[in-house]
């Protein structure tokens, strides 16, 4: 234990290795907590015969467990085409993963549905290291997740090891982009504030303190342990922590960053694009979020499933006599 107020020096390789130990121990028990019987029972029939690496969950309905809104997965598998995709939806998650499927399944006389993303697990490797420019899988994977389904122990490992270098780049770039000095509360919000910035995703401003909400304690364990284990030195007053980054450090970090959000921009409108043609099942994803949202029923036939581009005009002038466009609020 560090001396409140006290110079943090540069930690030695025993502290930076017994500081990766309480990393690694933390998020391996958080992958096995157990989870609702639902999610397994939706796991198992999602799989079906597929034999991939593991399906990891997150998101809003982990942290919030409510069987009426959508689940989150991803699927990690050894190759591609491992999973059930033609040639041409392969390639599209090769050039620009992940590809995204929406999944509706009935289980236990409830129907549970879920958006479920497709990765390689060197696309999972390459996306949570330090050179990626892409900062979408490790924002997500620096929180808590649960490991659902998995193949064997070497395939956890291999997971685990993501989700580890996941949290430590999360840790690195919270150091930059929150304040000179601060809780780790502040490190944390600040972070997840940019990272929300880069993928132009619509969130009100409290999102990133709903995402600490009920896990306050697991964030403030992470964040000093991820810098010692890291190297990087920093000072501890009570719950004040002042990382020591050199001004050469801060002013190259800060411009990855901006590239980051630069290159983040476009890839994700790529994804939206790439969506479009890839996204299994998106035309009903597209017509439950209309009914829950506005209670406007918009039907599918079997093409306009298939085709949702070719009808779109269609589905619009559909919603159009339904009234959605003239709702408010």
């Amino acid at each position: 234990m560090h001396e409140e107020g006290t110079h943090m020096p540069q930690p030695d390789p025993n502290s930076r290795l017994a500081a990766a130990g309480r990393i690694a121990h933390l998020l391996a028990d958080e992958l096995v907590q157990p989870v609702a019987p639902f999610v397994t029972d939706f796991v198992t029939q999602l799989v079906g015969g597929v034999q991939p690496l593991g399906v990891v969950f997150y998101g809003s309905v982990l942290r919030e467990m409510d069987p009426e809104g959508i689940l989150d997965f991803y699927v990690i598998v050894e190759r591609l085409k491992d999973w059930r995709a033609g040639p041409v939806a392969r390639e599209a998650n090769r050039l620009l993963p992940p590809n995204v499927e929406y999944h509706e399944i009935l289980v236990d006389d409830r129907l549970i549905r879920a958006k479920v993303a497709i990765l390689s697990i060197d696309q999972f490797r390459r996306m949570t290291g330090p050179a990626s420019l892409d900062t979408t899988v490790w924002a997500r994977f620096c929180q808590p997740v649960r490991l659902v389904w998995i193949r064997g122990s070497e395939a956890a490992d291999a997971i685990l090891s993501c989700i580890v270098r996941a949290v430590g780049q999360a840790g690195r770039w919270a150091a930059v982009l929150g304040p000179e000095s601060g809780t780790a509360d502040e490190y944390w919000r600040a972070l997840f504030a940019h990272t929300y910035g880069a993928e132009l995703r619509v969130e009100n401003g409290r999102r990133p303190r709903t995402l600490l909400a009920g896990q306050e304690e697991r964030y403030r364990a992470l964040l000093p342990d991820i810098w010692i284990a890291d190297g990087l030195p920093f000072e501890r007053s009570a719950d004040m922590l002042t990382p020591r980054l050199t001004p050469g450090l801060r002013s190259r970090m800060r411009e990855g960053w901006w590239l980051r959000g630069r290159v983040g921009r476009v890839l994700n409108i790529s994804r939206l694009a790439k969506g479009a043609f890839t996204f299994e099942g998106g035309a009903r994803y597209i017509a439950w979020k209309i009914q829950r949202h506005s209670g406007i029923i918009l039907p599918l036939g079997p093409f306009s499933e298939r085709h949702p581009l070719i009808c779109l005009p269609y589905l619009l002038w559909k919603l159009r006599q339904a009234g959605f466009f003239r709702r408010r609020g």
